[in-house]
């Protein structure tokens, strides 16, 4: 492969509920943006990538939904691929952007996720969730889980048996959370403390869905949603967009005035059919990056992970190897992970906090990262970052992840 990639440009809304938006207008304020921190038109752009991964189920969009969403903008004529990989879509677009600049095909791309979720019927929005798993065989894998929580020493309140009013998703997260409760004696204080640094991060962050910040108490007490979560533990549904540009070193002598963030390693992974206690697919994706990026988790400043709920970023912490398997809760209780820590973990507020639009939110990792290397973040900076990691999953297959992705960015 060719010379180095780097992102000159970022840019995205604020990620909230916005019923009477678009995903145009959202994403042409995102690419917009990109577009003026990266002090490049709408024609200097060769190629485009777009993530998305609802429109069609809330407005029958089922295709082409990068050129109806990108046209409209000027970006006619040029390749407009798109992308669908659930939770992972804009991290696989930005990937695959990567990998074109990478091949030599083009100087300089643009990369967008954009996605509308929230609706006046809610149980929609709460259905589409379920379209990224696999639909047919999901009643079978969903019973077969249950069997085996069901099977472990631990007991749960009644309303933690899967019902409608809540995403799947939090019924699945929720399996995983307490196998790894039973299992490693992780407890529901260690996740709420979770949620309380990223809501005290949110906070800081003028993007973010959510800017309230909450005490472990009030984490605790607030509306259960499937046993050991509580509503402030979740990710909220949401609408927004991302986008970032890439261009490769030769291109990066043209611009002025940039400020360009270097993409180490770009990587990713398909998740397996396994049991429990295997490998987890983001392990290995997170070696393969480490590997091709010369370096360890020791040497990470500051990392964006995957937190639909307060247990994904307890077990990504885990899987990156910022502590050892099964101490996730414990390097939350020391401190580690909150702004001032060793590592700082989820500054935006992650998507707890800052939101989850399905198809923007890897797009919107990177956006933070960006704003942290080039020391853009304000009160919610972390101090001399240099190298930061995003890690973004996306659907599920059997019990952990279709989708991992892992990207290290350096400061130039």
């Amino acid at each position: 492969m060719g010379d180095n990639v780097y992102i000159v440009g970022v840019g995205m809304t604020r990620f909230g509920k916005f019923l009477d938006s678009s995903i145009k207008l959202l994403a042409a304020e995102a690419v917009t943006a990109s577009l003026n921190d990266a002090g490049l038109e709408q024609n200097d752009i060769e190629a485009a990538y777009a993530a998305n991964s609802f429109w069609g189920m809330f407005n029958e969009q089922h295709s082409i939904r990068g050129q109806v969403m990108l046209t409209p903008m000027g970006f006619g004529e040029i390749p407009i691929i798109n992308t669908e990989n659930a939770c992972a879509g804009a991290a696989t677009a930005l990937h695959l952007g990567w990998t074109a600049i990478k091949a030599g095909l083009y100087d300089v791309v643009l990369t967008v996720g954009a996605e509308k979720i929230s609706n006046e019927d809610k149980m929609l929005s709460f259905r589409s969730y379920a379209t990224c798993l696999d639909v047919e065989e999901f009643p079978n894998k969903l019973e077969q889980i249950m069997d085996m929580i069901n099977s472990l020493p631990l007991a749960v309140p009644p309303e933690s048996q899967p019902g409608e009013g809540r995403s799947i998703f939090m019924d699945i997260y929720a399996f995983g959370t307490r196998y790894h409760m039973a299992r490693y004696g992780t407890t529901q204080e260690q996740l709420a403390v979770i949620a309380s640094k990223n809501h005290t991060h949110g906070y800081l962050n003028p993007y973010s869905q959510i800017r309230k910040e909450m005490s472990v108490e009030e984490i605790l007490a607030d509306k259960p949603v499937a046993y050991p979560f509580t509503r402030a533990m979740c990710s909220p549904v949401g609408d927004g967009a991302a986008a970032a540009i890439l261009c490769s070193e030769d291109y990066l002598k043209r611009l002025k005035n940039a400020r360009p963030v270097k993409i180490l390693t770009s990587t990713l992974g398909t998740g397996r059919e396994r049991a429990m206690d295997e490998e987890h697919i983001g392990t290995k994706v997170a070696q393969k990056a480490y590997q091709k990026a010369n370096l360890g988790p020791e040497d990470i400043d500051v990392a964006e992970v995957h937190d639909a709920t307060s247990f994904g970023e307890l077990l990504q912490t885990e899987v990156l190897g910022f502590c050892p398997e099964g101490e996730g809760g414990l390097l939350a209780e020391s401190g580690a992970t909150r702004l001032g820590g060793r590592l700082p973990v989820n500054p935006s507020g992650g998507l707890e906090c800052r939101g989850h639009p399905i198809g923007a939110s890897g797009l919107a990792q990177i956006f933070e990262i960006v704003t942290q290397l080039r020391g853009e973040a304000g009160e919610r900076q972390v101090d001399e970052a240099r190298i930061g990691l995003t890690e973004n999953g996306g659907g599920f297959l059997g019990v952990e992840e279709a989708v991992a992705s892992v990207h290290i960015l350096q400061k130039e």
